[in-house]
């Protein structure tokens, strides 16, 4: 048998019964369109939620006050752990392979203006804001570069914090009351919105050393260090510690990096978006029982044309893969059609809920494609395995 006939057997038989053709391709549909679908939004979730972590840099190293680590010690024992200070924090700014350093405390307080209040978060930072963190002013500039213990009561306040104060009206110089001093605006920060979970815009940002003093805080409560491209994380790490040991006398600090936070993320993110796919795999496994039964009946119903094909000297083999091209010819179809519902609807829900990222991975739905494939082979050979072994003659017989 010539290959364009073969193919033309496949596609007559599957055009011959519309119906049985279409409710057998709808489940791999279906399946294909679900898994698309499902992944798509696990990896825009992934993706949206590392561009929350990274859109403050990607060199970035984290020191906390304690340590994390549990040791197996008798909870009566006190572990005293000496704080973070501003003169740890310096210390370290001075590691040649640290390009800028943000000593933070965090707290809340009320800001007042005339009559007007807001009650927001209040960010002690230093002047390496802009480079750190990647935010700068859209008006005026940030907080100066002065000596921590001695900076001067200036401000910096987030967007919606100064629409909420001053409205349309220009802030630069006036005074607001946080607490019980008074701090000069010196700038406006640029929209950012909300990352995971803390609304940036709804924050004002002071000097590090008053934000201890406003909170009655001694310690820090981290320090972001920012390190070249060019260096290595784990060296850096090993150094940042032999410091803060010679300065603390033991380890009671915590350090995590950038990378360790992403490749710890990623594999949690990974898992999900292979559990959403595998969802939409029960899904095509479904389908390819559907291909299983209903191949399985049209050979019940095609007796007599297998009995015709064997008559006029067609082999068993060539019996065998007419059956299963027809199969392969139904899977291929319904998982070009849920390939378009999938995408499409993928798209479509990301258009209309933008909160909800949606991205379609390829490589799934390459992976999709080549698993209905084979499921309508694997589904079609049973039916094909058992119209190839038809007597003709009994075959033509058949009602």
């Amino acid at each position: 048998m010539l290959l364009r006939d073969f193919i033309k057997l496949s596609l007559s038989s599957v055009i011959a019964h519309r119906m049985r053709s279409f409710l057998t391709a709808l489940g791999i549909t279906v399946g294909i369109a679900a898994v698309v679908l499902l992944t798509s939004i696990g990896e825009g979730i992934h993706k949206f939620v590392l561009g929350e972590f990274t859109q403050f840099g990607t060199h970035l190293i984290s020191v906390h006050p304690g340590k994390t680590t549990t040791f197996g010690v008798s909870g009566a024992i006190v572990n005293n752990v000496r704080p973070l200070s501003l003169a740890d924090a310096e210390a370290l700014g001075r590691l040649p392979q640290i390009r800028a350093m943000v000593p933070s405390v965090q707290g809340n307080a009320a800001v007042e203006f005339g009559k007007r209040t807001r009650r927001t978060m209040i960010l002690g930072v230093s002047a390496d804001v802009p480079e750190v963190w990647r935010m700068k002013p859209v008006l005026g500039r940030f907080l100066p570069d002065d000596d921590p213990r001695y900076a001067r009561p200036f401000v910096v306040l987030g967007s919606k914090v100064r629409k909420e104060l001053f409205d349309t009206d220009n802030p630069l110089g006036s005074r607001v009351r946080i607490g019980s001093e008074s701090f000069r605006v010196i700038g406006v920060m640029e929209p950012k919105g909300q990352t995971l979970g803390f609304d940036l815009d709804d924050t004002v940002y002071i000097p590090t050393h008053k934000a201890m003093s406003l909170f009655d805080q001694e310690s820090l409560m981290e320090i972001n260090l920012l390190y070249a491209p060019d260096i290595d994380s784990e060296k850096l790490v090993d150094e940042i510690k032999s410091l803060l040991k010679q300065r603390h006398g033991n380890e009671d600090f915590s350090i995590i990096t950038q990378d360790q936070m992403l490749e710890t993320l990623g594999s949690v993110l990974n898992i999900l978006t292979l559990a959403v796919g595998a969802l939409g795999g029960i899904s095509l496994l479904v389908g390819g029982v559907g291909i299983l039964t209903i191949m399985t009946i049209a050979v019940t119903e095609r007796t007599n044309e297998v009995g015709l094909f064997r008559a006029l000297g067609a082999q068993r083999n060539q019996i065998l893969w007419l059956f299963i091209g027809e199969a392969v010819v139904l899977a291929s179809l319904g998982g070009a059609a849920g390939l378009i519902l999938g995408t499409g609807g993928a798209w479509l829900l990301g258009t209309l809920i933008p909160a909800l990222p949606t991205h379609t991975p390829w490589i799934y739905v390459l992976l999709a494609e080549t698993v209905a494939a084979a499921i309508g082979l694997i589904g079609g050979v049973f039916p094909a395995w058992r119209a190839s072994r038809l007597d003709p003659i009994e075959a033509l017989r058949a009602e």
